[in-house]
C-alpha cells in the first residue's frame, strides 16, 4: 500500500538533495576542512534511513558491507532503485513503499558517512537523526522544537578531539546503521 504520492520525479529531487547534495557539498569543503586542527562532519540523517527500512536484501548487502563500501556502490543501489522506480518495480523488487526515495537517500548518506570517516581518519564525521521535529517536511506534526533537535548535531560538532568517527546516532544515543 502506498501511503505517500511518490513520483519518480520527486524521487529523483529527493534523493539529489538528500544524498548528491550533502556530498557534493562536503567534497567541495573537505580542502578547507583539510587545513582544521578538528575538522567535523556532521550529516544529518533520518532513523528512516537505517538499513532495516530500506528492505532490498541486496541493498542491505551493499550497504552494511562495511569493509568493501566505496561510493560507486552506494551510487550503484541508488541508480538500480531508480530504475526500478521507473519501472513500477518497488514493490515486487522488496524496495519500501511509503517515502521510499527518502529512505534511500538516507540510507545513502549514511553509507557515504562510513566511507568518509574510513577515508579520513583524523577526522570526526558521524550522521544522526535529530528526531522527529516540528519542520515543514512533516506538515509541522514533529515533537521536537527546532531547538530541540539541533541539540544532537551540535553536540557531535562539539565532540572532543579523538572522539566517535563513523557512527550514526539517534539524536544523541549511538545507533546501529
Amino acid at each position: 500500500m502506498k501511503v505517500a504520492t511518490q513520483t519518480i520525479d520527486i524521487g529523483e529531487e529527493c534523493i539529489k538533495t538528500n544524498y548528491y547534495g550533502a556530498k557534493w557539498m562536503i567534497q567541495e569543503l573537505l580542502p578547507l576542512l583539510q587545513l582544521s586542527d578538528s575538522p567535523r562532519i556532521v550529516n544529518v540523517s533520518s532513523s528512516t534511513g537505517k538499513l532495516q527500512h530500506v528492505r532490498n536484501e541486496w541493498a542491505i548487502g551493499v550497504l552494511n558491507d562495511c569493509d568493501n563500501l566505496t561510493e560507486d556502490n552506494v551510487d550503484e543501489v541508488l541508480n538500480v532503485f531508480l530504475k526500478d522506480f521507473k519501472e513500477d518495480l518497488l514493490e515486487s523488487k522488496n524496495w519500501p513503499l511509503t517515502i521510499s526515495a527518502y529512505t534511500l537517500s538516507k540510507a545513502a548518506l549514511n553509507g557515504y558517512t562510513r566511507i568518509l570517516a574510513k577515508k579520513y581518519p583524523n577526522f570526526l564525521i558521524n550522521c544522526v537523526c535529530p528526531g522527529y521535529v516540528k519542520t515543514d517536511l512533516c506538515y509541522n506534526c514533529g515533537i521536537l522544537t527546532v531547538e530541540e533537535g539541533a541539540q544532537s548535531p551540535v553536540w557531535l560538532a562539539l565532540l572532543p578531539q579523538g572522539g566517535p568517527s563513523g557512527n550514526f546516532y539517534n539524536r544523541k544515543k549511538l545507533s546501529p546503521f
